[in-house]
């Protein structure tokens, strides 16, 4: 397995992603990460190379490109629950520039890139996203229906909303399968929100599983930081590959 950082050329400027390959030669289907709002690090890294050995490639970016390469701030008291909501204080001007607009030009960037690599196989890709980075995910297949083929949300927030652009209200443009894993008790998605996203998806007649993990905090996959819960982080890990051996490997 391979794992290195590269540069990947968008309208806005250059983003820098972990990039993990597999050994050997491919053609491999690739898979397409969204970050949580903490950023590229060694835990994303370590989770992009789980998804790399069961025979992908595997694309992180920066989102958050446009303020500077990451880390953007101080990382080290994420496992601090204090420390942590300050350092997701910092970061929340960098979540509220990712526009819905930005969002979709971004994610059509990434996809070049994938596609244009002679180890990436042809065809559709998956796209996996945590905590703002499943929100965003959503936002990048209802973009790119027929360039991504699935979708696996884990403790994602605000994908419900009282604004017109909500995420929740594109999903009619939705052709592939989706997974959402709902972290219980979570304020930025809640009980109530969870099932107008279910109606919405009802109704656009989306091929989709929808999952409360019960006992799960907000961020439980996340391993460097004071929310992560290990059982639940198992779960995920088999939904997230249930989905992806089913939809794109080939």
């Amino acid at each position: 397995m391979e794992t290195t950082t590269v540069d990947v050329p968008t309208s806005d400027g250059v983003a820098d992603a972990y990039l993990v390959r597999p050994d050997g030669d491919g053609p491999f289907p690739a898979v397409l990460v969204f970050m949580d709002a903490f950023g590229l690090r060694p835990r994303l890294a370590e989770m992009a190379e789980r998804i790399a050995a069961r025979g992908y490639v595997v694309l992180v970016p920066n989102l958050f490109y446009r303020a500077g390469r990451a880390p953007l701030v101080e990382l080290s008291g994420l496992a601090d629950p204090e420390r942590r909501g300050a350092i997701f204080g910092q970061l929340m001007p960098f979540i509220g520039a990712l526009t819905p607009d930005a969002v979709a030009r971004d994610a059509g960037a990434y996809l070049d890139v994938l596609e244009a690599r002679e180890d990436v196989a042809a065809g559709p890709v998956a796209i996996t996203g945590y905590c703002m980075g499943g929100t965003n995910a959503l936002r990048a297949i209802e973009a790119y229906p027929d360039r991504i083929a699935a979708l696996a949300s884990f403790h994602a927030g605000r994908v419900v909303t009282d604004a017109p652009d909500s995420p929740h209200l594109g999903v009619g443009s939705v052709t592939g399968e989706v997974y959402f894993a709902h972290a219980d008790n979570d304020q930025s998605m809640t009980a109530e929100q969870i099932a107008t996203l279910e109606k919405a998806l009802d109704a656009a007649g989306v091929t989709y599983r929808s999952e409360l993990y019960a006992g799960a905090p907000h961020g439980f996959t996340m391993a460097d930081t004071a929310m992560y819960d290990e059982q639940a982080t198992e779960r995920h890990w088999n939904a997230l590959f249930d989905l992806l051996d089913r939809t794109v490997h080939r």
